[in-house]
């Protein structure tokens, strides 16, 4: 038995009819004629692989992105706590007079 080859393309139309959430797995796997295992792994490497484009035209991987997000929150915390040490700082200064 040959075995088949499969574009990337392909592919990836594949795992999003599977994404789309109006058909699921099994369905999409035998309308094409394919393993439900093989479009599994598809749809698992395509997550993987999965990254965001941005406008200057560079992709970042998930990780990246995950890491990016982390990184914002963290900022976001500690602009949260200087702010409240600069309201503490002027409050003392007022009150120790």
């Amino acid at each position: 038995m040959k075995r088949r080859k499969f574009t990337k393309e392909y592919k990836e139309q594949a795992v999003l009819l599977t994404r789309s959430g109006t058909r699921n797995v099994r369905d999409v796997a035998q309308e094409l004629g394919i393993s439900e295992t093989l479009l599994w792994r598809w749809r698992s490497e395509y997550e993987r692989m999965k990254g965001v484009h941005l406008p200057d035209g560079t992709v970042i991987d998930a990780a990246t992105l995950e890491e990016v997000k982390r990184l914002r929150a963290r900022v976001a915390d500690l602009e949260e706590e200087r702010d409240i040490l600069k309201k503490a700082a002027a409050y003392f200064a007022q009150h120790q007079r």
